[in-house]
């Protein structure tokens, strides 16, 4: 997991890198540059070699950073045009030194505007910028167009001059545009304030977003990192034990995170079905057959050893002749409507010996109060993890429960359910991260929050954002199939001792990906919950690589 620094911490660690280990700012600034120029070149194939960059600076340490990256590319054989918005005289420290340099080349006597393929001008106003657009600079839809204005410490919206500029970076962006033009941004798309995920104002699209040392909240959550693109994090020097003594609770899971949990549950020669740990679900009524059927069919794609679906008796056959064959179905007492009765509990108890994971609420009925009596009892009788979704959360809202270290609660709501869980009927969720932490904190419980891009809390106040998913992954039977893989994989760190919390993170990632793949192969419109537990495997591939 990566954290999330907040513009102040950021600004921390660079000085920090200084003071404490002696790495001078302007080595940073340099070693930016390089970074943003080698994921420049890795986009245009290899080589910036007669390829036309414009570059719009602001007078601040991004634009320095960006003025560092213009000189690069032009030694590397791009033709690149520099516009600082003000003066040289006006810049400070690192970014003062990087004008510096570039204005003494651009002053060479013999090294005129016409004659060679590094331009530096100076824009001092509106009526400047109107002037200097109309003529369409010196290149015709260049190939690549630097966004350099602001980075991280902005905190207002962009107005006079800037507006029209990152209004000129925003059509290059546009789809309809048709020019080819590559659009990056240093640390974030100019206008955003890092800190924020919703917008403060205006703010062209990147294509790709160059950040340094350690993401920023605009950089990860939506809807600010959708103007991201593509998002590099590079290491400019920094030392990492900075980084890791910041006061930040916020983190971004990361690829290597689902391969480190891979290589701890790895398959070994002795490795059989009692060795990998048992899933129970506890799932399915009358109508809903089909959510106890894909929560089924996820959690023995994930690598556990055994899954038993526990379902009403009325519905065990619906449901075990649609479940993959592999997957164990217990009929239960059920009422005359066709969900769980209240003496079901004694036969759920029954499983308690030799299970490692449950998960409640697939497809589960929440019509009478004696389904959540129900509920509460597995509950509070629990003897490992319990998964709650779908309508064992309803039933439980709000909720009042206390989880444990021990044996952890792990909710899985959607924004309704969850503020249903808060005793809120109307949305939407003000500062979803604080949020999601106080409500973890509180109940002791870890929360999935499922949305645009998934939340996970902790117990200590960590919150985790997944990066993997896609909006496809909003249809019916998705939340079921979370739950599965969930389950599954809890089923397995139980049997071989492992972080919990560390679990849930590296199960939502798989589940994200799972999603990403079935998009690729089916598209938005046309994939389904199943699809994506069938993609499982692939995304176990993929993350393995």
């Amino acid at each position: 997991m990566q954290k999330v620094l907040t513009a102040a911490e950021m600004h921390d660690v660079d000085r920090l890198t200084t003071e404490k280990y002696g790495i001078p700012q302007l080595l940073l600034m340099e070693n930016a540059a390089h970074a943003a120029a080698r994921v420049i070149c890795e986009k245009l194939g290899g080589s910036v070699d007669g390829k036309s960059i414009l570059v719009f600076c602001g007078k601040g340490n991004n634009g320095g950073d960006g003025a560092a990256l213009a000189r690069v590319l032009w030694q590397q054989g791009a033709d690149v045009e520099v516009c600082l918005f003000g003066l040289v005289e006006d810049t400070k420290d690192q970014a003062r030194a990087n004008f510096g340099i570039l204005q003494k080349i651009t002053d060479q006597e013999g090294f005129e505007l016409n004659q060679t393929d590094l331009a530096f001008e100076e824009i001092t106003s509106l009526e400047e910028w109107l002037e200097y657009d109309s003529l369409n600079f010196h290149c015709d839809d260049p190939d690549v167009l630097v966004d350099a204005l602001f980075g991280t410490g902005l905190k207002r919206p962009l107005d006079g001059v800037y507006e029209q500029v990152a209004a000129y970076i925003a059509a290059y962006h546009a789809e309809d545009a048709g020019s080819g033009t590559l659009v990056v941004s240093l640390d974030v798309p100019s206008g955003l304030d890092a800190d924020n995920n919703e917008r403060i104002g205006m703010n062209p699209s990147a294509h790709v977003t160059v950040t340094f040392t350690a993401p920023k909240l605009a950089n990860v959550f939506p809807p600010a990192s959708n103007f991201n693109g593509e998002l590099h994090v590079e290491n400019i020097g920094s030392p990492c034990e900075l980084i890791n003594e910041t006061t930040s609770q916020v983190f971004v899971a990361e690829k290597q995170d689902a391969c480190e949990w891979l290589a701890k549950t790895e398959f070994t020669s002795d490795s059989y079905k009692n060795k990998r740990g048992h899933a129970l679900l506890i799932a399915g009524s009358k109508n809903y057959a089909g959510a106890a059927v894909l929560c089924g069919g996820a959690a023995i794609r994930s690598g556990v050893g055994l899954v038993t679906i526990a379902a009403p008796e009325t519905s065990q056959l619906s449901i075990s002749s649609r479940v993959l064959p592999e997957v164990i179905v217990s009929g239960l007492a059920s009422t005359d409507n066709g969900s769980l009765s209240e003496d079901a509990f004694s036969e759920i108890v029954n499983f308690w010996e030799n299970v490692d994971a449950v998960a409640i609420g697939c497809g589960l009925s929440s019509n009478d109060e004696s389904i959540k009596n129900l509920v509460l009892k597995i509950i509070e009788s629990r003897r490992t993890p319990i998964v709650i979704d779908a309508d064992a959360l309803n039933l439980l809202s709000p909720f009042d429960l206390q989880g444990s270290d021990e044996l952890p609660l792990i909710l899985t709501p959607h924004e309704g359910e969850f503020l249903r869980l808060c005793g809120q009927n109307k949305g939407p969720i003000e500062d979803r991260i604080n949020t999601v932490r106080e409500f973890a904190k509180k109940h002791r419980v870890i929360l999935v929050l499922k949305g645009e891009r998934v939340l996970i809390a902790g117990l200590d106040g960590r919150v985790v954002i997944n990066p993997t998913g896609n909006s496809g992954l909003g249809k019916a039977g998705n939340g079921d199939t979370l739950t599965g893989i969930i389950t599954g994989f809890i089923a397995q760190a139980v049997k071989m001792h492992i972080d919990i919390f560390e679990t849930v993170v590296a199960a939502v990632y798989f589940s994200g990906t799972s999603g990403d793949i079935a998009e690729e192969k089916f598209g938005k419109r046309v994939m389904t919950a199943s699809d994506v537990s069938e993609c499982l495997a692939d995304a176990f591939e993929n993350i393995q690589r």
